[in-house]
């Protein structure tokens, strides 16, 4: 939104906007909350499932593209997998100028038992809508997003 369109905004419509933002951000807070208590069965972090469920669903991925699929840093994403690889779940192998991760069969046998539960769990967050507000929430926020 540009600065000018900020400017015409009615107090009402402001207010609107500031407790849209206020209710996503207290949802995505408690479900980050939820996912990291939920996660603590398999003794990871939501960011130690991000990356495992995303080069489980690739086979194999190059650092690059894990980073990106997750919007974190190039730093970031190599603390993640460095922390991921020493618990075996991941190895790392360099073609040439690029770094590529796959999981091991420690992570496989991981990724099995945990991305089928942990999807389940993601998807009953949204139980309290029937399928039509589902498809409407999902909607909504890809316009926003666009």
């Amino acid at each position: 939104m540009a600065d000018d369109e900020l400017h015409t905004l009615s107090n009402q419509e402001k207010r609107l906007g500031i407790l849209l933002w206020f209710r996503l951000s207290r949802f995505y807070n408690q479900s980050i909350r939820e996912t990291n208590q939920y996660l603590k069965k398999w003794e990871m972090t939501a960011a130690q499932f991000d990356v495992l469920a995303q080069v489980g669903a690739a086979g194999r991925i190059s650092q690059q593209d894990l980073a990106d699929k997750l919007v974190v840093t190039k730093g970031n994403i190599a603390q993640i997998i460095q922390k991921v690889e020493e618990l075996g779940w991941i190895t790392r192998e360099q073609d040439w100028k690029t770094k590529y991760v796959s999981l091991t069969a420690q992570g496989q046998a991981i990724y099995g038992d945990v991305v089928p539960m942990q999807e389940h769990f993601q998807a009953a967050q949204f139980n309290k809508l029937n399928t039509t507000e589902q498809k409407q929430l999902l909607d909504l926020l890809k316009k926003l997003q666009s």
